[in-house]
């Protein structure tokens, strides 16, 4: 355990850091069991309770998870990476390929989604400011579950207005090749622009079961309004991201 003659920090503290920076440094890499409580307060000339402390705080910190009678271990993040502006290109999914399951594909790892619900509802409030329209309006939304690698990374719910949808696949349960974009350029909505709206927060109760999410890990909430090019939403998605499945990557030119 790293200290000096000055260190103020609480034991369990000093503890946990010095495991961080091994994790951080490749010492401890992912998947790897740490020692036991016992070794480390041995090795750290401190209490089994002070020990515990230490593990809990890296829990809480997303950095070892433990299974019950097999230890703890550094956690594994098989994290998606979405780059930015390029996963929405027109090129994809004019071509029959869904958004998530190009991106993934193209990093090595394997996608699907699950449908959780099909139907007609009130738009909440925050899709009823997107599309104009008093908030409890009948819209239609698609709420699904996708995963990475057989791991749910994502609960998206997709809404549109009734008008925008009537008589399309968005209403059944499978979209067609490309998915709802291409399905709304098929109804005569030429897609034009994106825009995205992020914040992290800690999940609810349901969400933490829903996603798997180990202790201490936090979630994207993603709002992404989608226009077609006379300016009209037409889709407004809420989603809710694994935060330790997601990696965002941007490059783009710097505006005048």
């Amino acid at each position: 355990m790293s200290t000096g003659p000055t260190d103020a920090r609480p034991l369990q503290v000093r503890v946990a850091d010095d495991i961080r920076l091994k994790i951080e440094t490749g010492v401890h890499s992912p998947g790897d069991r740490l020692p036991t409580l016992d070794e480390l307060a041995e090795d750290n000339l401190v209490s089994l309770a002070v020990a515990r402390k230490a593990i809990d705080l890296l829990k809480q910190q997303g950095l070892v998870i433990t299974v019950q009678g097999k230890g703890t271990f550094v956690r594994e993040r098989p994290s998606a990476r979405r780059h930015g502006i390029d996963r929405y290109a027109k090129s994809r999914w004019r071509s029959g390929q869904a958004i998530l399951t190009a991106e993934a594909t193209a990093q090595g790892h394997t996608a699907g989604q699950m449908l959780r619900e099909l139907a007609e509802t009130p738009a909440p409030a925050v899709v009823a400011e997107r599309f104009k329209i008093p908030t409890g309006t009948p819209v239609w939304v698609r709420r699904r579950t996708t995963l990475v690698d057989d791991r749910p990374n994502q609960l998206a719910d997709s809404y549109f207005e009734l008008g925008v949808v009537k008589g399309t696949q968005i209403q059944d349960e499978d979209t067609g090749p490309g998915g709802s974009f291409a399905r709304l350029e098929d109804a005569g909505y030429e897609l034009d622009e994106i825009a995205e709206e992020w914040a992290i927060r800690m999940p609810t109760g349901p969400e933490s079961v829903a996603l798997r999410l180990p202790a201490g890990t936090p979630v994207v909430d993603l709002t992404r309004t989608t226009y077609d090019v006379t300016g009209r939403p037409v889709e407004v998605m809420l989603a809710v991201i694994a935060g330790d499945m997601v990696e965002m990557q941007y490059r783009f030119k710097i505006p005048d």
